[in-house]
């Protein structure tokens, strides 16, 4: 995993983790990554200095695929997402929880439908399907379609648990 330090057009600072630097350029190309107070997706990844590790080896976790899509809210969050804050333990453990939170909240409030994510957010998109909250997984060029035609879709910032096992 790596992470980026992110600017949007609109000068929105944000940070956000990939799978790696592959991944980022992929989602990038593909309009799958959007600034958290605008939406804009005409981000770039700003100077950062290179996080240095310990000197005890660590074994590099394996790397992961990239992440799936879940249709976009239709309301913005209640909350702005917070300002960046310095690199801290306590920061990290923070962000940790708070992923796991939402993993939680979209894996309980939403309907995993697996490869049939595309045809799925299509037909709900088009009225032909109940409309409900669902989370799956789509080719890039799959999303990117969808997101071409006006179906709201973002990636999701974790693989899902059916996913993992």
């Amino acid at each position: 995993m790596i992470k980026y330090r992110l600017k949007c057009d609109a000068g929105h600072r944000f940070d956000s983790w990939f799978a790696s630097a592959d991944a980022f350029d992929t989602l990038v190309k593909a309009g799958h990554v959007a600034c958290v107070e605008c939406g804009s997706t005409q981000v770039q990844k700003e100077l950062m200095a290179p996080r240095i590790a310990p000197t005890k080896q660590v074994e590099a976790p394996e790397p992961q695929p990239a992440p799936a899509a879940t249709p976009a809210p239709q309301t913005p969050p209640a909350q702005p997402a917070a300002p960046a804050q310095p690199h801290s333990a306590d920061a990290e453990q923070k962000m940790h929880e708070a992923l796991q939170a939402f993993k939680t909240a979209v894996e309980r409030d939403s309907e995993y439908v697996g490869t049939k994510f595309a045809e799925e957010a299509r037909s709900i998109h088009d009225g032909t399907s109940q409309a409900r909250a669902i989370y799956g997984e789509a080719k890039p060029e799959e999303a990117k379609k969808l997101i071409e035609d006006g179906v709201p879709v973002a990636p999701l910032p974790f693989i899902p648990t059916k996913k993992a096992h």
